[in-house]
């Protein structure tokens, strides 16, 4: 409750009475920082807004919001009660936020039941880093790490991403959830024409079967080589529970699917499944110019468990095995599409 000063009838003092509730009015914060979409190098940052001004003396407090929407339909963290500090009034989230996403985050001050106007919302992007949850992965392999488990022999070359050297090495995933649907997509340097394998892989995905041939889920996609049948061409082919459902280009289909490909160029490589199969690959990265588009009509169910997404191919012994010298950043495998801010 606000005291208010009057003067008294008929007489020379004063006294005080109390003032209706809400009588302040007060100003947004302005938030200073983290703003302008700034990159950060950790999953707590601290918020800080230039404090509301208020017609009226006394205490305020401050709600924080912090959202991974631009909208507040939902938030990740809702933070009221805030003493004011001097200047400015910071908060502090008390759990890690996700890496690699942006946040909006905005705040309001309070005064004697009255409220501030939302600030404007500021956004940044948290730490890059991988996650694996329900429905996506993603795994950026610029930093030196991988949440995915190496085999055999691969290079960490820095912000290139994650080099597997030969054909019998990769790196594994295991979902958190089966996907009947979605996409796996994954930017892919030092790639080129003539090289030594038949039916390389640049990825594959099955149902945790060790050797991806024996899958009854087999999913693979391919950069061939000198006996490709033909060189060079761009290929796949997938399984939806058995050879019943077998699906992949044929000679012709793969012939119009040759490519010279570049090996100082970045391709990103996509390839989406559920009720079609659908393989795009772009020069350049995610902006890129489509270098090659195919797509087929799938029946049956991609229900492969559990599921696992390989960067390369674990049937060497039995066919070509993975991409050797394949450097791979950026990984994204989900039930929709890749987020356009995956690698920023």
């Amino acid at each position: 409750m606000m005291l208010g000063v009057v003067q008294a009838c008929g007489g020379g003092g004063t006294r005080t009475v109390p003032t209706s509730p809400g009588s302040a009015t007060l100003t947004a914060p302005v938030p200073e920082t983290p703003i302008n979409d700034a990159q950060l190098d950790t999953l707590r940052p601290t918020l800080t807004v230039r404090n509301a001004t208020s017609t009226e003396s006394g205490s305020k407090t401050y709600d924080f919001q912090v959202s991974d929407r631009s909208d507040f339909a939902t938030t990740i963290i809702s933070q009221t009660g805030l003493a004011e500090g001097s200047g400015t009034t910071s908060f502090t989230p008390s759990v890690d936020l996700q890496a690699s996403m942006r946040i909006y985050w905005r705040a309001r001050a309070h005064q004697a039941g009255s409220s501030s106007p939302w600030s404007t919302t500021a956004q940044f992007q948290t730490r890059i880093g991988g996650f694996n949850r329900a429905g996506e992965l993603f795994d950026p392999l610029t930093n030196g790490q991988t949440i995915g488990q190496r085999a055999g022999s691969t290079t960490f070359m820095g912000e290139q991403g994650l080099r597997v050297d030969n054909t019998t090495s990769w790196v594994k995933y295991q979902l958190a959830q089966t996907l009947t649907s979605g996409e796996i997509s994954v930017e892919v340097t030092g790639l080129y024409p003539n090289h030594p394998g038949e039916k390389s892989r640049i990825f594959s995905m099955a149902d945790g079967t060790p050797r991806l041939f024996d899958s009854a889920y087999l999913f693979n996609v391919q950069y061939r080589g000198l006996n490709g049948n033909p060189p060079n061409a761009i290929s796949f082919k997938l399984l939806h529970g058995g050879e019943a459902f077998k699906y992949e280009p044929d000679f012709g289909q793969r012939a119009d699917g040759v490519r010279a490909l570049n090996p100082g160029t970045t391709y990103l490589w996509a390839a989406t499944w559920g009720s079609t199969f659908r393989l795009v690959v772009r020069e350049g990265g995610a902006a890129g110019a489509v270098i090659y588009d195919r797509s087929m009509p799938t029946a049956g169910t991609y229900n492969p468990t559990p599921h696992t997404v390989y960067l390369g191919a674990t049937d060497a012994n039995i066919e070509s095995g993975s991409w050797p010298g394949a450097i791979y950043r950026n990984l994204w495998v989900g039930s929709g599409p890749r987020p356009a801010t995956a690698g920023r």
